[in-house]
């Protein structure tokens, strides 16, 4: 046992070893780029023609002890692989990451050569540097996993989904950091924090990358920011976590500040290695929290009991359950649609596709519009997903939500987390490839505040959850928009309105129906803590709002009669529904019908908005 536990140390360190020579690869060739020496040896794998840089040329120098860097990775990469085939066969979870790790290496290579043959193509650079980071994110895996026990138990957490979503959140702001340098347009702005002395500049086709990773900074820093306070919150459970989230936090900090100092210094040399090499660091911790965070019950389980043997808890039990009854294929794949929550994915939808025939002035491409379809159902199902694992707690509790696939056991949580985090990834790779980065970044923004928000933090905390979450639903009207025009208009912002002021309503009419189901679970929504009366007056003002706010519509968009009708017409009713809940407070029929209507107003305005934006376009 002794023997083997040796073992195991020596392969934890090779592990590390192989962990800090790839950081330090990466600061590498972050000295490649930021002195312009990616091309200091023209061929590959020679440099001018020898295996030795010519000792009075820098630049060959520099980009031959990038490559010299890269080739020990490669060994070290193949060692570990070696030793996790020899020592680990029967333990996947540590030979398929070593073997996944050496594969990354040989595509990076290839990635290496294909830039230099490319002459440092920006799309190439970028992709080699995502490879990096996934190479760096394996390989922590692969040295604290091969440190535990085989038999630790893993226990999905919220504070280990945050912190995945903090992760990821940090792994796209480095590529758009990347996408700046690419397109040359690191030095758009003289100053800093500013831009040009605003906050907020116009959208430009030179200026337009800069603009928005600086925005990107912003809401990566709260989200960064989010993470370590929840996992401060749960230090006493694991102080491991907390450490590393406080860290990656901080270094975030001073990353942003070299990031301002490489605008105020003219980019210069020590700022861009410093910059890069903060944000891989941040990018590590991040991961090696996320990671622990799903094994923290490991040390309580060796303290209480003496063995490795995991302490029964009700997701273990649940999971041995299922076990026993295993479902279909069918089954499987229907809980995992019905993580995506589809109904409310439909609702979200239908504001879409008319939002993008009034910003064309016409039909779009049909290409353009099922890019942004797919992309909105990744990114809204993914969130939803998440959304899901969070809650599955108080969703036990709900007979509303007691049949959804968590509280039936139909899915694993670690599963369900793991889904979610997936599809919010590939809807912003999605509409990135195949709309524009402003879509990808609204949509990305929505599931952000969805999860951190509304479901970590509103939904539990104040009746106003629904009020102030409801912007997440609001957004999708921004991306149809962005999708076709690049930028944001008066418009866009009105139809967002339209919709934040609908969800109110619309989602206290369902809360009325089942207050007791909230009041069980401790959900803090309107008629639990403020009563039904009030609610129903509340459902009642937000309906006159959003009346107001869609005619708002008609002079910003330049609208038809169409659409005045519509507007008009489906308001009346609309109010008139939320005052019969008023009247009828006893009646739990008249919610339930505002809340069934209140689906066909949405649904019946945009409508009415492509229909007026058509016609008018045939007219004229």
């Amino acid at each position: 046992m002794a023997l083997r536990r040796e073992a195991l140390t020596r392969f934890t360190r090779l592990a590390a070893l192989t962990v800090a020579m790839t950081f330090l690869l990466v600061v590498v060739g972050v000295v490649v780029r930021s002195t312009g020496s990616g091309l200091g040896c023209p061929e590959w794998p020679t440099c001018h023609g020898s295996w030795v840089p010519p000792v009075d040329n820098p630049h060959a120098i520099i980009e031959w002890s990038h490559r010299t860097t890269a080739a020990i990775v490669g060994l070290l990469a193949l060692a570990t692989a070696v030793a996790a085939m020899f020592g680990y066969r029967r333990r996947r979870s540590v030979l398929w990451p070593a073997l996944a790790a050496l594969g990354l290496v040989v595509f990076q290579a290839a990635l290496g050569k294909a830039a230099v043959e490319s002459d440092l193509s920006g799309e190439i650079v970028t992709a080699h540097l995502a490879t990096a980071m996934a190479l760096l994110a394996l390989l922590i895996y692969l040295a604290l996993r091969s440190s535990l026990p085989a038999d630790s138990p893993r226990s999905p957490s919220g504070v280990g989904a945050v912190l995945a979503l903090a992760a990821a959140a940090v792994f796209g702001l480095m590529l758009l950091g990347s996408h700046v340098t690419a397109t040359g347009t690191a030095l758009a702005f003289p100053d800093w924090p500013l831009m040009n002395g605003s906050a907020f500049p116009a959208l430009t086709a030179a200026d337009g990358p800069h603009v928005i990773h600086r925005w990107a900074a912003v809401v990566v820093g709260l989200v960064v920011g989010a993470a370590a306070f929840a996992a401060w919150r749960q230090r006493s459970g694991n102080p491991a976590v907390a450490g590393l989230a406080l860290a990656a936090a901080a270094l975030f900090i001073v990353e942003a500040v070299i990031g301002g100092l490489q605008v105020l210094t003219q980019l210069a040399v020590w700022t861009q290695v410093v910059h890069l090499s903060l944000a891989a660091g941040v990018w590590c911790l991040l991961v090696a929290a996320t990671i622990l965070s799903f094994y923290r019950h490991r040390r309580e389980v060796g303290a209480a009991s003496g063995v490795r043997a995991p302490l029964p808890t009700a997701d273990s039990e649940l999971a041995a359950a299922a076990i026993r009854d295993e479902p279909s294929r069918g089954q499987v794949l229907r809980a995992y649609v019905a993580l995506t929550k589809p109904r409310i994915i439909e609702l979200l939808l239908v504001t879409t596709i008319p939002t993008m025939v009034l910003a064309q002035k016409g039909i779009p491409s049909l290409w353009l519009m099922a890019a942004v379809v797919i992309g909105g159902t990744l990114a809204a199902g993914g969130a939803n997903a998440i959304n899901q694992f969070v809650d599955r707690d108080i969703d036990d509790l709900m007979r509303r939500t007691r049949n959804r696939p968590l509280p039936r056991h139909a899915v694993d949580p670690g599963a369900a987390l793991r889904f979610g985090i997936g599809l919010s990834v590939l809807s912003f790779i999605w509409l990135t490839a195949t709309v524009n980065l402003l879509s990808a970044l609204l949509a990305a923004s929505a599931i952000g505040f969805y999860v951190f928000v509304y479901t970590l933090w509103l939904k539990r905390s104040t009746p106003q959850n629904i009020v102030i979450g409801g912007a997440a639903g609001s957004v999708p009207v921004l991306v149809a928009w962005a999708a076709v025009t690049g930028t944001l208009g008066i418009p866009a912002l009105v139809l967002f309105a339209i919709v934040f002021y609908w969800t109110p309503p619309h989602f206290w009419a369902l809360a009325l129906r089942y207050k007791g189901d909230y009041a069980t679970a401790r959900v803090p929504m309107m008629p639990v803590v403020r009563g039904e009366a009030e609610t129903a007056r509340q459902i009642t003002l937000y309906s006159l709002l959003m009346v107001a706010v869609s005619l708002l519509l008609f002079p910003a968009a330049g609208m038809g009669p169409i659409y005045l009708a519509a507007a008009l017409a489906l308001g009346a009713a609309f109010v008139w529904y939320a005052l019969r809940v008023q009247r009828h407070l006893a009646d739990g029929r008249a919610a339930i019908n505002l809340f069934r209507f209140s689906i066909s107003y949405l649904t019946l305005l945009f409508v009415a908005i492509a229909a007026d934006s058509l016609i008018r376009l045939s007219i004229g």
